[in-house]
């Protein structure tokens, strides 16, 4: 049923989405300055990318796999199946830091839907998504995209911690505590917009052929 591809994009976005929400956890948790996490999620997405990329996408995160959805780079079956990995590796890492801290982690999100957090996480996100197009778009190699990547991360998370708490991935979201529809849904929009724009406005269309339009002699 499940074939070696399939079985290795469910566990790559698995452990993927695992390993950045624990990296994101442990500068939290010592720290309130959003510098340092921007900066664990930065280096951890550009790691997860050189070593997930090749075999699952490396998207680690369903805003990222719904904002190629829509530019069909992902197929509809294999995009439910990436975001369910991504939304289990994210509680998979909240239950398995609550192990080993010894103690429930609070909810940051808030009780009432904020519209500056709704801004704040789609435009993070619309940064972030900008790099992942371009990325994909000029297809470059490990090396160069792991950089784009997780420098757009960074970034992106650096805008939003302005009004939010710069999650910019729901399945981050779910394991950090961070989840409210905010959360949930700001990231997926600014994912469309961010890469859609991208694609309509700066990928290179495809060359012209030098002799079209010229007439036969």
């Amino acid at each position: 049923m499940f074939g070696r591809e399939k079985i290795a994009i469910i566990i790559g976005e698995f452990l993927g989405v695992a390993v950045l929400t624990s990296s994101i956890l442990a500068m939290t948790g010592r720290t309130d300055f959003p510098f340092f996490s921007a900066i664990a999620a930065g280096l951890a997405m550009g790691l997860m990318t050189i070593l997930l990329a090749p075999h699952s996408g490396g998207h680690i995160n369903p805003a990222v796999t719904i904002g190629l959805w829509t530019l069909k780079k992902v197929e509809t079956t294999v995009a439910v199946v990436m975001i369910a990995a991504q939304m289990l590796g994210g509680l998979a890492a909240w239950r398995l830091n609550e192990y080993f801290l010894n103690t429930k982690l609070s909810d940051t999100a808030g009780k009432t839907f904020n519209w500056r957090v709704f801004v704040a996480e789609a435009v993070g996100t619309f940064v972030f998504t900008w790099g992942v197009a371009a990325a994909v778009s000029r297809k470059y190699e490990a090396g160069m995209k792991a950089v784009v990547v997780g420098g757009s991360l960074l970034l992106g998370i650096l805008v939003a911690s302005f009004a939010s708490n710069g999650i910019l991935n729901p399945a981050v979201a779910a394991g950090v505590r961070s989840w409210s529809w905010a959360y949930a849904t700001a990231p997926i929009v600014g994912s469309i917009v961010g890469m859609n724009l991208y694609t309509m406005v700066f990928e290179a269309a495809p060359a012209k052929s030098k002799n079209r339009g010229s007439r036969k002699k």
